[in-house]
């Protein structure tokens, strides 16, 4: 396991690696989002990117969710993995912020995750890009790229990976940190092909340590 004064390393690392990271689904406001994000289970957000530019152009507001067949939101959407169910997710989603919020999405946790099709990981990532409000989300990439470099423990749940690194990192830099963490994870620390031989970090790494090992 890393150090605080190791674990500080990495992050300026990745910082000047990545220092224009940031929240790569296109919205314009926390309901965009909140849909966008909704949209991106098991799926890329270049993929999520390329639907709501329609979807958005076409459904502003909660009420317009509604206003349509179930059916014709399915097929708006139908390029998307899992499609049927994230419709049916937006639709209950749209009603209870309708019902619930006068139609705003809420700023705290407790309150995001009542909403359908939205977890924890979600919850973080609205809080953090659209209100500013200080949070880590675990996404695959932030659990990979913290086990990897050692900064957790293999067996850690996501949750012990976010509270790790709720601990380990500053609060003002959370989201930041959020963002940087996924972008290393993304574009250089990749699940299949990490690019140990070129990082920057791989003195720190165990996981790369032992990749290196192998393939000399």
């Amino acid at each position: 396991m890393l150090n605080n004064k190791q674990i500080e390393r990495v992050l300026e690392t990745i910082g000047e690696m990545f220092p224009d990271a940031h929240c790569e689904l296109n919205h314009s406001n926390p309901f965009e989002l909140v849909i966008a994000v909704s949209l991106s289970a098991q799926c890329t957000d270049a993929l999520v990117n390329k639907v709501t530019k329609k979807l958005f152009e076409k459904y502003k507001k909660p009420e317009d969710y509604i206003a349509v067949p179930l059916e014709e939101l399915q097929n708006d959407i139908r390029s998307i993995g899992l499609y049927r169910n994230k419709a049916k997710n937006i639709r209950k989603l749209c009603e209870m912020l309708l019902e619930n919020y006068d139609g705003k999405v809420p700023r705290e946790r407790e309150e995001l995750m009542k909403l359908p099709g939205v977890g924890r990981k979600t919850a973080n990532v609205v809080m953090s890009v659209a209100f500013g409000i200080p949070a880590i989300a675990v996404d695959t990439h932030v659990e990979r790229v913290s086990k990897r470099l050692g900064i957790c423990r293999w067996k850690d749940s996501v949750l012990e990976v976010e509270k790790t690194l709720m601990k380990k990192v500053p609060e003002e830099k959370w989201g930041q940190t959020h963002h940087r963490l996924i972008f290393f994870g993304r574009y250089h620390c990749k699940a299949q092909k990490p690019q140990c031989e070129i990082c920057p970090l791989l003195d720190l790494c165990r996981e790369g340590k032992k990749r290196m090992k192998r393939s000399s």
